[in-house]
């Protein structure tokens, strides 16, 4: 047994919930109603996902490690 551990993005939805994003593995996408949800949703997703490769024998993304935190900023353009 393994632990696999990954940065995931819970991005709050115009009309409610929220959209689940691991930018390491881009092919998991998932959703929830609540952040609770979503959590859950996340875990479900990874979890399905690792075991989904290694049945195939595919090979597990590695996280890198990044220096520090994110910084989210706003960009404004005039046109």
């Amino acid at each position: 047994m393994a632990d696999y551990k990954y940065t995931v993005f819970f991005e709050p939805l115009p009309e409610g919930g929220y959209h689940v994003v691991f930018p390491a593995i881009p092919e998991i996408v998932t959703f929830g109603n609540s952040l609770d949800e979503a959590r859950h949703a996340a875990h479900e997703a990874l979890r399905c996902h690792i075991e989904g490769l290694l049945k195939d024998g595919e090979w597990i993304p590695v996280e890198t490690q990044s220096i520090g935190e994110p910084i989210k900023e706003t960009v404004d353009v005039s046109i």
